[in-house]
Order: C-alpha cells, then structure tokens, then sequence
C-alpha cells in the first residue's frame, strides 16, 4: 500500500526565475500512516519551504513549486496529486486532511477576533456547523488540548492569553478536523522548556489517540529524539541525510549532522559546567554588581475612575551579588520577573525598592546610572535599520555627552576585530548582517563604554544551534579578555550549564534557589528547580513518555498593601540555599 504521503524530487524556487532561484533542490521522502518525521535544520535549510509546499502554502509568500511530485493517500485510498490541484480542491484538503501549527501563535491569529470565532471557522468551513453546534465544538476542542474553563476561554481575545495557551489554541484549529496528517513547523521554538515539554506531550498523547502522522519541523535534535520515527537532516535546500532516529543520533553519517548534533548543547545535569573563568576572590573584594531589596510592581486599576485596587508583584525582594569576572545565570519561565529584573537593574522599568550597587558605585533603584549594558534577545529588532554600524557604535558615546572623534573609530574597529567582523563593516547597515553577525554587532556595542557588568536577556535564544555556539564561545573569550561580570538571562538550561558559574532560579518574581551552577544542576533542592530541570529535552531521552501538567502559574496580583512572608532559607554547602516551601 502506498505511504499516506510520497515526495518525489521537490524543487521550489522564488523570483520571477523560480527555476534559477530554487532553495529547496530535489527533497524526497515517504512518511507511513501514524509515523512521525522530524526535519531538522538551521535557518535558510529549506525546512519551512519544504513544509509549507506540503499543502501548497508556499504559492502564496512568492514560492513556486518548478519540479517534483507530491501525493497523498486519503481515507478512501485514493491518490490525490497536490501539484495538479486546484485551489477550491485544496481549500477542502487543508485543515480536513492536513492541518498545520506554525511557528508563531500571536502572528498566525487574528488578534481582533476571540478565539472562539476563530476556531469555529474550521467547522463551519468543513463540517458546515453553525450557531450553537460550531460553538460547541470549539469548546471540544479546546477540552480537547487540555485548557481550563474552554467555554469562558472561548470569549477571549489572543493577547489575554499566554504564549503556551495560545500554542494550544492553534493546535486546537489545527486538529478540528482530525486531519490524518499534521505539519508543525517550530512549534515549541519560542516557548520556555517547561510549556515546551507540555506541547511536546499534548501532542505525543493527541497522536496516540488519533493514530495521526506528524512533519515536526525544528533545529534543536534533542527535542525531537522524544517524538520523532525518522530523521531527515536538510542543509542549504537539500536533504543531506535521513533515516530512523537511532541510526541518525548515534552513527550520524554526514559531515553537517555530525557538527548539527555536536552544536548542540546537551544537558549534563551539572557535569559540563565551567570551571575556567571564574577568579577566586579576595575577600575585600567589591561585587562588580550587588542588588538588595529588589521590588517592581506595577499597579492594576478598576472601577469608573480607574483607581488602583491591587498590583503585580513582578519583582518582589530579589538580592545577589555578581562578582568580576563571573557569569550569574538567571533562570524561569516567561513572566517568571527575570527579564523585569534585568530592566529594573539598568533603569528601564522603574522600581518600587531596593538598592543597586557596583563597585564603589551606590545607585537607587528609581535612579539605576550604573556601569552596566544590555544585549537584547532579538538581534534584528535591537539595531536601527537606518543606521550605519558606525553610527550604532557611536550611540553610547554620543548618549553619555562624549564625542565621536579619531579614538573613537579606533575603539570600533577594534572592538568590531575583536568579535570576529572586518572593519569594512562600520559603513555598512543592519540588513546586510546575518542574525549571529547581529548578534556580535550587539555586543561590541555593549563594550564600546567599558561596562563592568553586561546583562545578556535570552541572547542566544533566537539563534541557530551552531551560531549560538559561536556566541557563546566568543562572550567566554571576551569575560576571560576584559574581566567581563555576565548578568546572563535564559530558559534554556543546556545553554545556562555551558556557560554559568553560578544559577539563580526565579519563580513568580522571587528567587527560590541560588548557588553554585554545579550543586544546583546537579543536585537541586527546590521543587520548580526539579520541575525545569526534568523539562530539558535531550538526545538521550529516546522516545520518551512526556507527563502533561495542566497546572498554571499563580498570579502575581496582590490585593493593595499587601506583602509576602519574610524568606526563609535551607542552606545545602558553602554556595547553595534554596527557600522553604510552604
């Protein structure tokens, strides 16, 4: 019997050329009725365009499929040609037969319409229900993907609901009609290892009770070693290697799986920590960064006048020390208070308490004018398009009244030698950068005023695996060269062991646990440190039986006046405390 899908030699260009501009070159593989292939690759591999010609998507973002065959076995075991359909006889296939997740929820739902509407669409189109019937469904389907109170989260819009939630929304579309063949393209990329690892088994368990096949799209290897039957590894538009899982991790054959899976970074629970880097300190020596007392809360307001009733405790009594020379990883879930606490350091959002300090430098928390710079997450949103790199550059300079004179050029190129790009570069503009060339750039700005401390906020994050490495290895380079202290925010606690000397994990905007990143990777005490820790997908981690967890994060509103319990705290050694549960 023939496979439920058979691809013969695609071929997909762009431009008015199609032919002369292909970036996928003569793809080819079956995928068997309820058998799950993970395609994995870095950006520009040609993944998504494989993926997106699957249902003929790629017609629509200036794609043309120029050679090739593409078919699909349905229920009735006929073979339907998707190249030779035509569009009224796709609108029927897609989401009936194959449904498809995409990679960001906030850009693939409309945010003015609730969430309800948007997923009774699907049953209308293609089960032709109406009124009550299709609400009713919708409701199912949410039930179905496991959200709390589906019939109250119908009437929400998209940006009331968090990034996991809404995941499970498109999910929820994408599975209306039970298709028999589902494609998710990067699903969990942008989702914290906890809400990952549930996605991961909402959509293992949804496949057991379906019997459905699944495209899992991605560029981390580890993630897929929990789900996945086969392995096609694609590299600059063509397949460079495929096979069953097992075969592809253990004995990878091609030059390009081998460097994808050593790129990777494999959580070692506490065994691959550094052990260069982190000076020992004389005991008169000043935290390159102290924070004591740390609050932010932000005030909720009701009622006709718009009087503050309560607050959002998002900080709430954060304190550590950050010594020269040492990377301090601050680790949790998105609304976790990690990134507010990184702002709140450098003065970006404004601070209800507490006390900054660095060096002999003593600062307030509403008046943060500290030594200290940020690399933002995203690298093509944190650099002016309209700028020239050297005008980029000189913008701290210009920014603390210096001036942009011969010295200043000087410091540029070297700084931009430094992070591995010719000086050429200064005349050049944003665009013209890959996204870890970006990244660098990012960084030699951080450098250009002489920081003491930088705060890095999830950046590598955005990166492909063998990018991320680059970066990492250069910030390694450049704290051993300058005496750089790192205030280093992430999700990702494979990246956290690589390059941390000491963790602090922060949940619901306090820290329940701090040390040193060997004692508490390796041995953590607290229950959400545990939780982290087990979410970290890894090679090793064969075809693993994921446990879902439907519980949700507490809110963080407290009613005015209000205030927490004084911390108390467990010591386990000389550089490890975890607080008490209650």
């Amino acid at each position: 019997m023939m496979p439920l899908l058979s691809i013969t030699d695609l071929r997909v260009g762009f431009g008015r050329n199609p032919e002369a501009n292909e970036v996928v070159r003569g793809v080819g593989f079956d995928l068997a009725e309820g058998e799950t292939l993970a395609i994995v690759g870095e950006s520009g591999s040609g993944k998504s365009v494989t993926a997106l010609s699957i249902n003929r998507l790629v017609d629509y973002g200036g794609g043309r499929i120029t050679g090739g065959s593409i078919k699909l076995r349905r229920a009735d075991n006929s073979v339907f040609d998707l190249l030779t359909a035509t569009e009224p006889q796709l609108t029927k296939i897609r989401g009936a037969e194959i449904g498809m997740i995409f990679q960001e929820p906030m850009t693939s739902l409309n945010p003015v319409l609730t969430i309800g509407t948007q997923i009774e669409e699907s049953f209308r189109l293609h089960r032709g229900l109406t009124g009550r019937q299709a609400t009713a469904a919708a409701k199912d389907a949410l039930d179905r993907v496991r959200i709390p109170d589906a019939a109250r989260r119908l009437e929400y819009t998209p940006n009331q609901l968090s990034g996991g939630m809404l995941q499970r929304v498109m999910i929820a579309m994408a599975l209306a009609c039970n298709p028999r063949l589902l494609i998710a393209d990067e699903p969990t990329t942008a989702l914290d290892v906890t809400v990952q690892a549930q996605i991961m088994a909402l959509l293992a368990e949804l496949k057991r009770e379906t019997g459905m096949s699944m495209i899992f799209i991605t560029h981390d290897i580890g993630l897929v070693a929990g789900i996945a039957d086969k392995i096609m590894v694609m590299q600059g538009g063509e397949a460079v290697e495929q096979g069953e899982l097992n075969q592809i991790l253990d004995h990878p054959q091609h030059p390009y799986t081998q460097h994808l899976l050593h790129a990777v970074p494999h959580f070692a629970s506490g065994r691959a920590t550094r052990s260069d880097g982190r000076r020992e300190q004389d005991k008169g020596t000043e935290p390159a960064l102290k924070v004591d007392g740390l609050v932010v809360r932000f005030p909720v307001k009701s009622g006709f006048f718009g009087r503050a009733s309560g607050a959002v405790h998002a900080v709430d009594g954060v304190d550590f020390d950050l010594m020269p020379g040492e990377t301090l990883a601050i680790v949790g879930e998105s609304g976790s208070g990690k990134s507010t606490t990184a702002r709140a350091i450098l003065g970006l959002v404004r601070s209800t308490r507490g006390t900054f300090s660095a060096g002999a430098r003593k600062a307030a928390a509403e008046q943060s004018a500290l030594p200290v710079q940020m690399v933002f997450q995203n690298p093509y949103a944190s650099l002016n398009p309209r700028l020239s790199i050297a005008s980029i550059l000189a913008e701290p300079v210009i920014a603390t009244g210096g001036r942009v004179n011969a010295q200043t050029r000087t410091k540029m190129a070297a700084l931009l030698k430094r992070v591995g790009l010719p000086e050429s570069s200064l005349e050049r503009y944003p665009h013209e950068f890959s996204g870890g060339q970006r990244q660098r750039l990012c960084i030699a700005r951080a450098l250009m005023l002489n920081p003491s401390v930088v705060v890095l906020d999830e950046a590598v994050s955005a990166l492909d695996v063998s990018v991320q490495a680059r970066v990492l290895e250069l910030l390694v380079e450049l704290q051993r060269e300058f005496g750089l202290a790192y205030l280093f925010i992430s999700h990702d606690m494979a990246v956290v062991e690589r390059i941390a000397h000491r963790i602090a994990v922060i949940y619901a905007g306090q820290i329940v646990e701090i040390g040193d990143a060997t004692s508490v990777l390796s041995e953590p005490k607290h229950s959400y440190t545990k939780k982290l820790i087990a979410a970290v997908p890894t090679i090793d981690r064969r075809r693993e039986h994921f446990e879902l967890d439907t519980r949700q994060v507490p809110s963080l509103v407290r009613p005015l006046g209000f205030e927490p319990e004084p911390a108390r705290w467990d010591e386990f050694g000389p550089d490890h405390r975890a607080r008490v549960e209650a």
